[in-house]
């Protein structure tokens, strides 16, 4: 009857797992940005407004996909054992390190 498990979540995301995907939607802004320049004049502005808010409004669902898949991805799901003491693996636990200069 109490047969409930518990589960550890571990997140392994890192930065270098979400920089490209960073680095492609920045170019993206970069792009619409420099046409929106090109269509700026006294006749076309309401066009230049429009493409930088279509583009936007059009890429924010792919890049929120991207990124919700890219986490969902690296989340661990570990059974503990009922025998294990939650807090005693301190081999399973990530520590902090200090950064350290590059030299």
């Amino acid at each position: 009857m109490n047969n409930l498990q518990k589960y550890r979540f571990r997140c392994t995301l890192s930065f270098g797992d979400i920089y490209a995907q960073i680095m492609i939607w920045l170019i993206v802004i970069f792009l619409t940005l420099a046409s929106a320049l090109a269509l700026w004049s006294t006749s076309r502005q309401i066009y230049a407004l429009a493409t930088v808010g279509l583009i936007v409004v059009l890429s924010l669902p792919f890049l929120l996909f991207a990124f919700v898949t890219t986490l969902l991805n690296h989340i661990e799901m570990m059974p503990i054992d009922s025998t294990e003491d939650e807090f005693s693996d301190a081999n399973d636990m990530i520590t902090p390190r200090p950064a350290e200069a590059a030299g």
